[in-house]
């Protein structure tokens, strides 16, 4: 569509309804009602939307259904999205991407990056979140989107400390990953390490969606009880 078109909410739904069968016109009022989006006004006072509106919206409600993250997690990404910056865009994508690496961080960029203070930056190395590139002195490219998140846990109120768990937990999925395909990386030619990374790839995206599935299944729970 033209970058100038407005569409009504009506449109705005028939385009989305593919991919998010569950969107309505309550649920994108209540999304606005929440700050999140902030579709023109026509004359007549109807809601017009356009071409960055609805990227806005697949934004938000692939966040929903992919991570179940809660609106106020979505609200702050969305300042990163709007810069175009890949730490929020990397929750868009899918979970795992073995092709070739971002740019390493320093540990100047990777502080202004995820807003860690040096203090919080030192205490996350020393708990083992964040590790630098083997024999270096800087970060892979995803320390930003990891340094940006524990952040957002510190500043509610949890410690590093408290962080060590999920490092762990990437721990032994990395073990159980690295045990399927420790016969094709023996081989040691571009054809079995171009299946492995295929493998490796296929089964992250799994485990993934199990964790983020079994994640909200028990917290469901919690607040049920």
């Amino acid at each position: 569509m033209p970058d100038t078109e407005a569409l009504s909410i009506g449109e705005v739904i028939n385009l989305l309804r593919d991919d998010f069968p569950d969107v309505s016109v309550s649920k994108i009022r209540f999304l606005e009602s929440q700050g999140l989006i902030d579709p023109d006004r026509s004359d007549s006072g109807y809601r017009q939307f356009d071409r960055e509106d609805v990227a806005r919206l697949r934004f938000i409600l692939r966040q929903q259904r992919d991570h179940f993250l809660p609106l106020k997690v979505i609200k702050s990404k969305l300042t990163l999205w709007e810069r175009g910056e890949e730490s929020a865009r990397a929750g868009v994508q899918s979970p795992a991407t073995l092709g070739e690496a971002g740019q390493p961080l320093d540990r100047e960029a990777l502080i202004k990056r995820s807003g860690l203070s040096e203090k919080e930056l030192d205490e996350l190395i020393e708990v083992g979140l964040i590790r630098p590139v083997r024999d270096s002195d800087v970060y892979p490219a995803e320390s930003g989107v990891i340094g940006l998140e524990a952040k957002r846990l510190l500043d509610l109120g949890l410690e590093p400390r408290h962080l060590r768990s999920i490092r762990l937990s990437a721990d032994r999925e990395l073990d159980l990953l690295s045990s399927m395909v420790a016969p094709l990386l023996k081989a040691k030619n571009a054809e079995a390490k171009a299946r492995a990374k295929d493998l490796l790839e296929t089964c992250s995206d799994s485990v993934h969606a199990m964790h983020r599935a079994l994640l909200a299944a028990d917290l469901r729970q919690e607040l049920t009880r």
